[in-house]
């Protein structure tokens, strides 16, 4: 059984930071890849940001790039989402998700297991 659990949310001001983690168990974490998805109310998920099960690649959405960084530590079996520069469009739910394979991708469909998630507010 695998478990993912996110951390880190709140309530933060525009152009403040958070940083949002993933515990995960219950799978060789380091053999899969892992992403960030969002989503906000009366919206569809969507993806954030995503990385490789080694961290050489990682993959970001065009809204967040600049802003967010994805990592991971193996050894801990989690992963890191640090948002920076946040703007009231990035008020959402935070999933952390399990890929199918090492590498990662940008849809939803390709992540077999899914945390439940982390509320982030930006306002001020």
């Amino acid at each position: 059984q695998v478990q993912l659990v996110e951390s880190g949310g709140g309530l933060v001001q525009p152009g403040g930071s958070l940083r949002l983690s993933c515990a995960a168990s219950g799978r060789t974490f380091s053999s899969y890849a892992m992403a960030w998805f969002r989503q906000a109310p009366g919206k569809e998920r969507e993806f954030v940001a995503a990385i490789s099960w080694n961290g050489r690649w990682t993959y970001y959405a065009d809204s967040v790039k600049g802003r967010f960084t994805v990592s991971r530590d193996n050894a801990k079996s989690t992963v890191i989402l640090q948002v920076n520069s946040l703007k009231p469009e990035d008020t959402a739910v935070y999933y952390c998700a399990l890929s199918q394979d090492a590498l990662g991708s940008l849809s939803k469909d390709d992540y077999d297991y899914w945390g439940q998630g982390t509320q982030v507010t930006v306002s001020s």
